[in-house]
């Protein structure tokens, strides 16, 4: 399990190695370990932009396991274009910009495949997102969505009647 320190710390590093300006955008249980939400997690996972993808893949160093999605593409889902403003920053090194994903985007990345572990992860999720803004977000979400659009609403469906 890696923790926020751990995390941080390991991105220092990379970030000595880069020659250029770039923005990570941790998404799912990465994001909550930034933003204070969950105490470490598993793996790490970022959203980072298409052009800048091959210059942080070349510093990389796979301490961890390391997933990167490009775009705002996270799983089947196309966020829409304000998600990186919606993401907080949390903190700027020489040359990357850290950000955590906003927990509604994160509520709404963790719904397509809603197992036991993003079922944990959303309810500590809960406590920080309005329902309404929520419904607003996934309808945004569900226009480009590129899953099993029924299994996604179904999966909304139960978040929303046990969480909110």
């Amino acid at each position: 399990m890696i923790g926020r320190n751990e995390l941080v710390k390991w991105l220092r590093s990379i970030d000595k190695k880069l020659h250029r300006k770039m923005t990570l955008i941790a998404v799912g249980g990465t994001a909550m370990t930034l933003l204070g939400l969950k105490s470490s997690t598993r793996d790490i996972d970022f959203c980072i932009k298409s052009e800048d993808k091959k210059d942080f893949e070349k510093v990389l160093y796979k301490k961890f396991k390391v997933d990167l999605f490009t775009d705002g593409y996270i799983f089947s889902e196309q966020l829409p274009a304000d998600y990186s403003e919606k993401s907080k920053e949390i903190i700027r090194m020489k040359n990357i910009a850290l950000k955590a994903l906003n927990p509604i985007d994160i509520i709404i990345t963790k719904a397509a495949r809603f197992n036991a572990r993003d079922e944990e992860d959303i309810e500590a999720l809960s406590k920080h997102v309005d329902k309404d803004e929520l419904i607003k977000r996934f309808n945004e979400v569900l226009k480009s969505y590129s899953g099993k659009e029924e299994d996604y609403k179904y999966h909304i469906k139960i978040i929303l009647k046990r969480f909110f």
